[in-house]
């Protein structure tokens, strides 16, 4: 059977300088290895085998001494690829040392500077050990944070359990599990645990022997042996007869199988992965659900946030849906209209990614003009301008809690009294807007 050790090699970006929370964020996401050089920088600059390092020298307010310990690192390490960050101006504007700094670097960008655009600057520098997750969009903070979970769990070769609500995207984050781990080159096998039924289970997870059952005429591999070596995606791992979930957990325990109508054990090496929008912990209390393989599936946890809470993730997912239909199909719709676009800001989306994507599509096909109207997403633009007024509220207040945190270090009660209002009032809103004051100090 297959088995999978080799290293992965890491993405590393040696920060001369501080990024802001943001920056660092989209590193994060973007798969890089954030190292902050402090005053000794020379001796923090390192890598390990493979790893793919790009300096960054951040000049924005850098004083003479800064930049004479840079320019003095960028020599020292010529053979590594490296950008500058500057606050703008003309170049004959620059000291000496400041020049040939930017002189140096393969890339220069100016501030104001877009954490996107620092994100793709610095994939531009190296060639990409491995593959894109652009399946998982947005740039929520939410899904940034996702995407940054994304590549500290792929090679960690444990099991996943993935939640969410129903059409958040649990296979697509799968997928990409799949394709930036060590095994991406082996089978990724999905499977729904809910589509199967309860008498084919066994077999089709298994697999079985000759005789072993009315209609086994052949010896059959199961679904675990075809992707040995890769992944295996349990979809509605809920939805699991209590007599295959004894033997998932046989294979999490022991890494064998026994097929249908045998007793010889069969070794097998998969990472398991799974999905689950149900209570599984609901699921154990009625008998439903074995507590022990919970415990074996519930290794690391990756929760898929639903739309309402990706913000303007929702204007950004319904233009790419839009532009990638357009491309297959002749359709009038080239954009939204300002009424849908607030539309589609309001509405609660019970559906989430799948019922926006799908909603996208038919307005695109019913839509006779060039913009997309509420009418054509079927969505009530009445409702949608009560639900905008209080959105622009939370956003206020969201706004303001971010400013005074930012403005207090994060600290709770200096944020309470420059607000006028409780430490309790403090921290609901935090909890409400998926604030973590400890980031902001």
């Amino acid at each position: 059977m297959a088995t999978v050790n080799a290293p992965t090699a890491q993405r590393c970006a040696i920060w001369f300088g501080l990024p802001t929370p943001r920056e660092q964020a989209l590193l994060a996401a973007g798969g890089w290895h954030l190292r902050i050089a402090g005053g000794d920088a020379r001796r923090q600059v390192g890598m390990r085998g493979d790893d793919v390092v790009v300096l960054v020298a951040d000049l924005r307010g850098a004083d003479a001494a800064r930049l004479a310990t840079l320019e003095a690192l960028l020599l020292e390490h010529a053979d590594l690829p490296s950008i500058a960050l500057v606050d703008g101006g003309d170049d004959a504007d620059d000291d000496a040392v400041h020049g040939r700094i930017r002189a140096t670097c393969g890339r220069v960008l100016h501030a104001p500077i877009d954490p996107d655009t620092l994100g793709s600057a610095l994939g531009d520098l190296v060639a990409r050990p491995r593959r894109d997750i652009d399946s998982i969009g947005g740039r929520s903070p939410a899904m940034l944070g996702v995407r940054a979970m994304l590549h500290r769990y792929a090679d960690v070769d444990l099991p996943v359990l993935i939640t969410g609500e129903s059409g958040t995207g649990k296979e697509l984050a799968a997928h990409a599990l799949h394709e930036l781990s060590r095994r991406r080159e082996r089978p990724f096998v999905a499977v729904n645990c809910g589509a199967i039924a309860p008498t084919l289970v066994q077999s089709e997870l298994f697999g079985h022997e000759r005789g072993a059952f009315t209609g086994a005429t052949v010896r059959r591999m199961g679904l675990f042996e075809s992707a040995d070596g890769g992944t295996v995606f349990l979809d509605e791992i809920g939805d699991l007869p209590l007599e295959a979930q004894t033997n998932l957990l046989r294979v999490l325990q022991e890494g064998t199988l026994e097929r249908v109508g045998s007793h010889r054990p069969v070794r097998v090496d998969v990472r398991v992965l799974a999905a689950t929008h149900v209570d599984l912990d609901a699921a154990i209390a009625r008998g439903r659900f074995r507590e022990d393989l919970y415990y074996r599936l519930d290794v690391l946890r990756l929760r898929l946030p639903p739309l309402r809470e990706r913000g303007d993730d929702v204007d950004l997912l319904a233009r790419q849906f839009l532009d990638d239909f357009r491309s297959h199909h002749p359709v009038q719709a080239r954009g939204f209209s300002a009424a849908a676009r607030q539309c589609l800001r309001a509405h609660a989306w019970p559906g989430n990614v799948r019922e926006l994507l799908n909603r996208v599509r038919r307005a695109a096909v019913v839509a006779e003009h060039a913009l997309i109207e509420p009418g054509d997403l079927q969505l009530d633009a009445a409702t949608a301008r009560v639900v905008a007024l209080d959105d622009h509220r939370d956003r206020t207040d969201r706004d303001a809690l971010l400013a005074a945190l930012h403005a207090t270090g994060g600290n709770v009660s200096a944020c309470a009294q420059r607000l006028r209002i409780s430490r309790m009032t403090v921290y609901r809103l935090c909890r409400k807007h998926g604030i973590a004051p400890d980031t902001l100090r």
